[in-house]
């Protein structure tokens, strides 16, 4: 019996944008007044702990099994600031000792900034079904928010909005923002939900005119930003309040069904729609797929497709002993296996994740087995 691995490795990187876009408008909102340095500390810290990333360009599963872990757990958020704050000083030094610049960053605001940025980050990734490794080195646990989608245009459209209202008076700058706003514009116009389309539409109008008419000055942009980053946390809190009530009435309505021992529920969040939710429930031998959308009626909708996980058939234990495949099972929540027989008897097995259903481009490794005896 032999191996050979193959698949197509899970593109489920973080939203980076998102990212940028909350570091520059905690600066747009005055803390880039905090001491020099502070808008670089809060942008690099907002961004730093997704060096993980880099893992990704071996092409190997092993990526997974690194992600959201070292560089998202406590120990590397407990190190990260001292790394940017150290980092940015001695850029300040080198660039002093050729010419000097303005008055010098104060080391501990920059830290605090620094810190802030930093802890921003896996509290960004925890809110998505992706989930992270909080606890890493020391425990490997998941924990996932499943509160917002992964690429969030609400984030995009209020951090954004008051970051280009701040930094877009260059024809330049005004020239990068409109490829922007058309690229995502196009993204969001894929999305199925028509509210979500015309939200997005008068809010992106709205920023062009404010900017090209409106023309507001510095202290309304930070006060802009101010009640931008107040309004995404009140949205993001929200999000995280509606889900445990709504997987508790998922779990009661099935519950209810008789449909066997529940062992777990997911409430995955879709795009563009705060409101709406894919639902996974786990239960010993398979996954129950379904809907929920707290505005309709009935808000939860079981789908007739199930599951079928097949982990403990033969074929699949032994592909488990792929290292792609163990990789993959320390990344996968809901893992389950496809299997398909070749014209010679071999096998091919295909480890899948259920919460990426409907994504099939998220698919895990596959391991090709010759005929079992």
């Amino acid at each position: 019996m032999g191996t050979v691995p193959g698949g197509d490795i899970p593109r489920s990187d973080v939203d980076p944008i998102a990212h940028t876009f909350a570091g520059a408008a905690l600066a747009t909102a005055g803390l880039r007044r905090a001491t020099p340095l502070a808008t670089a500390a809060l942008l690099i810290g907002s961004n730093i702990p997704d060096v993980d990333v880099f893992a990704s360009l071996g092409g190997s599963f092993a990526a997974l099994a690194l992600r959201r872990g070292w560089t998202h757990g406590v120990l590397a958020l407990a190190i990260w600031p001292f790394i940017v704050t150290g980092g940015l000083l001695l850029f300040d030094r080198w660039r002093r000792s050729r010419q000097a610049q303005g008055p010098p960053p104060h080391p501990g605001r920059l830290l605090i900034i620094a810190a802030i940025a930093v802890l921003g980050h896996p509290t960004l990734d925890w809110l998505n079904n992706y989930g992270l490794r909080w606890l890493m080195p020391f425990d490997g646990r998941w924990f996932y928010g499943d509160a917002l989608f992964i690429v969030d245009p609400w984030v995009w459209l209020m951090l954004g909005g008051v970051v280009f209202l701040a930094h877009s008076e260059t024809r330049g700058s005004q020239a990068a923002w409109m490829v922007f706003w058309v690229a995502s514009s196009i993204l969001l116009l894929t999305v199925p939900e028509p509210p979500a389309r015309m939200v997005w539409s008068v809010g992106l109008l709205g920023l062009l005119l404010m900017r090209f008419w409106a023309r507001p000055g510095p202290r309304r942009i930070e006060l802009g930003a101010r009640i931008a980053l107040a309004g995404i946390a009140s949205y993001m809190i929200t999000a995280v309040s509606l889900n445990g009530p709504a997987r508790a009435q998922v779990q009661r309505e099935l519950d209810a069904a008789a449909l066997g021992p529940i062992h777990d529920v997911m409430l995955g969040p879709i795009p563009a729609d705060p409101l709406g939710a894919a639902v996974v429930a786990e239960t010993a031998t398979e996954y129950l797929l379904g809907h929920w959308h707290w505005l309709a009626e009935p808000r939860f909708l079981l789908d007739e497709e199930t599951i079928v996980k097949r982990l403990h058939e033969p074929a699949v234990q032994a592909a488990m002993d792929h290292p792609e495949v163990r990789d993959f099972m320390i990344w996968a929540r809901y893992p389950y296996a496809e299997i398909e027989t070749g014209t010679n008897g071999e096998l091919s097995v295909h480890f899948r994740d259920a919460r990426y259903f409907d994504n099939r481009r998220l698919w895990g490794p596959s391991v090709q087995l010759k005929a079992l005896d």
